[in-house]
């Protein structure tokens, strides 16, 4: 009597689909949530470094002629920095450059938080530290791009 239960139950596994894992509707909404969060965040930064930061330097605005004179960079460095800025709001709207961006830009807060603190007397110091929290968020979460850009890098040599 156990061999045709048991040949029901073989023959019964091989037909039935196996089930479909379950996935929580409201953990993908969640997910979709979060992407769109974080790709609003990186377009404001975007806009941010693009218009409020890079554009003055590029245009060599009086503060921020003043400003690089004061550190001793003159326009040189004003261009040079606004430029980079302009760069990186650029590559984080790019997929495969946001984390490298991101990274990037965080490296150049880390040295206007020290520029800050030395040359202006820690005036506006906050200013880069609040900026680094994001791009560091968004270095992090679209770290899968990085291999993409390796693979793209190594196709190139």
């Amino acid at each position: 009597m156990t061999e045709p239960a048991a040949s029901l139950t073989a023959s019964t596994a091989l037909t039935t689909p196996a089930p479909a894992p379950v996935v929580a509707g409201s953990a993908t909404a969640r997910g979709r949530r979060a992407r769109l969060a974080l790709r609003a965040v990186q377009v404001l930064l975007a806009l941010f470094y693009a218009v409020a930061s890079a554009l003055p330097k590029l245009i060599a605005h009086p503060t921020a002629v003043e400003s690089f004179d004061r550190i001793g960079w003159g326009s040189t460095g004003m261009y040079v920095i606004g430029a980079l800025e302009l760069a990186g709001a650029v590559a984080l709207l790019i997929p495969v450059l946001q984390s490298v961006a991101a990274t990037a830009l965080g490296a150049l807060m880390v040295g206007a938080f020290i520029v800050q603190l030395t040359v202006f007397d820690g005036q506006n110091a906050a200013t880069p530290l609040i900026l680094i929290v994001p791009l560091a968020l968004i270095a992090w979460a679209r770290r899968g791009q990085n291999a993409r850009l390796w693979g793209l890098a190594r196709l190139r040599a």
